[in-house]
């Protein structure tokens, strides 16, 4: 991959082949896309700012001059004065263009990685962790807003003001001149060796405060098992060590940096004192005017905001190119396509995206479907069923045998390695995932709620709901009483991943936002776990009502839940090993018999949602 090469996200990719400072700011500019003229502005502001400030001096030598000779010299200060006060108001408008350009930087870089983040491929989070990849959306762009907004302008204007102060020092003495020079090339010898350590060392940083912000996140996600087992020391510990990680480099970068910030100031301070030496020898022997030896030291003076600022610039970016590396890696992490996947040869012109359902084929069929979360270790191994319109279905099978992996599959998580899934007669890869998952709700046994009202949590897969809609699904689920209970009702907040319910009345929260949403076909995973024999029983006659109004494809563990379906699929081993009603099961399936001798009462599918690696519901 090439420093010019632009994806399709429009962010340059970073050139981990090439750490130089030339490839750095070449990536730093290039994020400066769509703010160029601003950055223009910016850059001619701060230069005519800078080119009133280098003018004071040659201001300040001819009034010196002047009153040397007993000349008036208050025109000449009025002009330094306005000149002080123009360079002050001119730096101000361009440092705001500056500091608004790199927000807006940060700004299109944040909506370019929270839009990937929510759209990566299901596998992708397997391999991040959660926290890290919060972490470069917040941390690594707070640190690159710093890099847009002044180091790029800083690193211009400083060199092309030192370079017109030093063309001025060269007009007022030469030898001088070589003197200053001397000294600045060796601090630039001792930047130029440090810069490489100084992006190492950020990186180093970076990567280590987001593995601290993963590590929080999974502690805080599960603070009561975390207390329950009297882990919190042991935690706390763990953390603890990432922090120490984050501290050793960030020292590691505060050490280079305390010798590339001394090195400078020397450099800048003792070709001060060699040019006050050397000058104030010549103006007393006469090969100079005192007016010029003002000039030259003022020069000298001004040369040390530009070239600390050169200096700090370009530490600066490399520190930048550590945070944006891991920013740039977010950006390419492969996301879920939006198109679909059609494979083969089309010999007749393609369907609308979204059929409409007909009674004719199933809405949703499996046919000899084989997946595996790892090359090696496959899950399904050959799975084939339907669920036909208004048929409820039950999926059943010892812990392990696949039924969440069908589950991931159906939602289009995943994609088969084997087989097809079809809605409707129509093959999954022919649709789009999301006109696939409009079909479909999900009820998962890991029940989803967010921080927010009831309401909002009901009417979260259709915000435009009615609140006849809402309330039609609220009694349909179930939760009058919980909305009765609740201090303001369905505009009752219910805290972080739903706090104030239980685990029941999150499961009916759950079911009421998937009906709210009129899918053709309804997942349920073991809607039942969390309920008692009472709310079983109403979430039974529940299932019922709903399966008149879209078909139902419930996983299922306990016998009472798997009577009442039409049809039952038993999975082994990744396969189907049978299927057909009860009592036909009973008297033809041995694996069915067991099941419903221990009553199936045993948890069992997949921890987690959407199906991890290496494991199957």
């Amino acid at each position: 991959m090439t420093g010019t090469t632009v994806r399709d996200n429009g962010r340059p990719p970073a050139d981990e082949g090439d750490r130089s400072t030339r490839a750095a700011v070449a990536t730093m500019y290039r994020l400066t896309a769509g703010h160029r003229s601003a950055v223009a502005v910016a850059t001619v502001l701060t230069l005519v700012g800078s080119a009133l400030g280098l003018a004071q001096p040659l201001v300040a030598k001819h009034v010196v001059d002047a009153s040397g000779r007993g000349q008036v010299v208050w025109p000449l200060l009025a002009l330094l004065c306005a000149l002080f006060l123009t360079e002050a108001a001119t730096g101000a408008a361009g440092r705001f263009l500056l500091e608004r350009m790199g927000e807006g930087v940060v700004r299109q870089l944040r909506r370019g990685l929270v839009g990937r983040l929510l759209r990566l491929e299901m596998r992708e989070y397997e391999r991040h962790r959660g926290g890290d990849l919060i972490c470069r959306v917040t941390a690594d762009t707070t640190l690159l807003r710093e890099v847009v907004s002044q180091a790029l302008v800083d690193l211009v204007t400083g060199s092309l003001v030192a370079a017109g102060a030093i063309v001025l020092m060269a007009w007022l003495d030469p030898l001088l001149l070589l003197l200053v020079a001397v000294t600045v090339a060796a601090a630039a010898l001792v930047v130029a060796s440090l810069l490489t350590g100084i992006r190492c060392a950020s990186e180093q940083m970076q990567d280590s405060v987001g593995a601290i912000a993963a590590d929080l996140e999974r502690a805080l996600g599960a603070l009561p098992l975390v207390r329950v087992h009297r882990a919190e020391e042991r935690e706390a510990a763990g953390i603890g060590a990432r922090v120490e990680a984050a501290y050793g480099a960030g020292v590691r970068t505060a050490k280079l940096a305390s010798v590339m910030s001394p090195a400078v100031e020397l450099a800048v301070q003792g070709s001060f004192l060699v040019v006050l030496v050397v000058g104030g020898l010549r103006v007393n022997g006469r090969a100079g005017s005192l007016g010029d030896l003002v000039a030259f030291l003022l020069y000298a003076s001004y040369l040390v905001l530009p070239l600390s600022s050169v200096f700090r610039a370009v530490g600066l970016i490399q520190r930048g190119m550590g945070a944006y590396q891991r920013i740039d890696e977010a950006l390419r992490l492969p996301v879920e396509p939006t198109a679909p996947r059609i494979t083969g040869v089309r010999t007749q012109p393609p369907r609308p995206a979204v059929p409409s359902a007909t009674p004719a084929q199933p809405a949703l069929a499996l046919r000899d479907v084989r997946f595996g979360y790892a090359p090696d270790r496959p899950v399904l191994r050959g799975v084939s069923f339907a669920v036909e319109h208004g048929q409820h279905v039950a999926l059943v099978g010892r812990s392990g045998a696949g039924k969440s992996t069908v589950f991931a599959l159906v939602a289009r998580f995943y994609e088969p390695d084997a087989g097809d899934v079809l809605f409707d007669g129509r093959p999954a890869t022919e649709l789009t995932r999301a006109a696939c998952r409009r079909r479909i709700a999900v009820v998962d046994q890991n029940t989803h709620v967010v921080h927010g009202t009831l309401r909002d949590n009901i009417a979260y897969a259709a915000p435009d709901a009615t609140e006849a809609e809402i309330r039609r699904v609220t009694e349909l689920a179930r939760l009058e009483e919980v909305v009765d209970r609740l201090p303001g009702g369905l505009a009752a907040v219910i805290g972080e991943r739903g706090s104030t319910l239980s685990g029941g009345e999150r499961q009916r929260v759950a079911l009421a936002r998937a009906l709210l949403a009129r899918p053709a076909l309804l997942l349920l995973d073991e809607p039942t776990s969390h309920l008692d024999a009472i709310n079983e029983s109403a979430l039974t006659a529940v299932m019922k009502d709903v399966a008149q109004e879209c078909a139902l494809l419930v996983i299922a563990h306990r016998l009472s839940t798997v009577q009442h379906a039409d049809h039952i699929v038993v999975l082994d081993d990744g396969r189907t090993a049978a299927s057909g009603g009860h009592e036909e099961l009973l008297a033809c399936s041995a694996l069915y018999r067991e099941l419903a001798a221990s009553q199936m009462l045993r948890p069992g599918g997949k921890p987690g949602s959407g199906g991890g690696a290496g494991t199957a519901g």
